[in-house]
């Protein structure tokens, strides 16, 4: 018998999210996943609450017309983000592994191995889908920034910071290869364009 089959129901329903509204946050705190209560303003719930909108946009991408294996890597990453999400969640809890952050490294190679090399900076746009990779991207970015704050004051792990790292040079890559496959080139920035 599974670990599932012998928790009472009881027990099981103790980790379902069957009452969503609780009205426990509404002095400004909310919970954290070992039970502590934490300001909602924190910068732990910032963190987490930046990998929550990451995510959300990760999902807004998939809803788009994309290739085949763009969308089996971002529901990979999607999954990836819960596990970052956990981390966050659970103070002092090392669950992002390297394997994660070596699949990014190896996605990047991947997609980027048929592009164009780059010779100027580039515009984000071009299709929808590489437009809301480089909103991705952003949000990735933010999210780090967010993350590395919180390392200032309390340890994240080495896994966690490298891989949202990685993330952001990969939704790159992607909004690059989105414009490839939808039959658009890099959308190129060009200095100094309006200043005459």
């Amino acid at each position: 018998m599974s670990e599932i089959q012998n928790t009472s129901d009881t027990e099981r329903k103790g980790n379902r999210l069957s009452k969503i509204v609780t009205r426990t946050g509404d002095a400004g705190t909310t919970g954290l996943g070992d039970g502590s209560r934490t300001t909602k303003d924190s910068l732990r719930i910032d963190s987490i609450g930046e990998v929550d909108e990451l995510n959300s946009n990760i999902g807004l991408l998939l809803c788009e017309d994309i290739p085949a294996r763009v969308r089996a890597a971002l529901l990979d990453i999607q999954h990836d983000l819960f596990d970052l999400g956990g981390e966050l969640c659970l103070p002092g809890m090392n669950i992002m592994k390297d394997a994660q952050v070596a699949r990014l490294e190896e996605l990047a190679d991947e997609f980027n191995h048929d592009l164009p090399m780059l010779k100027e900076f580039i515009l984000p746009g071009g299709t929808r889908p590489a437009a809301i990779a480089h909103v991705c991207r952003t949000i990735c970015r933010r999210a780090e920034r967010s993350m590395v704050r919180l390392h200032g004051a309390e340890p994240l792990s080495d896994a966690a910071r490298r891989f949202i790292n990685r993330l952001s040079d990969l939704l790159f890559i992607l909004g690059r290869a989105l414009n490839r496959a939808g039959g658009r080139g890099d959308v190129l920035w060009q200095k100094g364009k309006n200043a005459a």
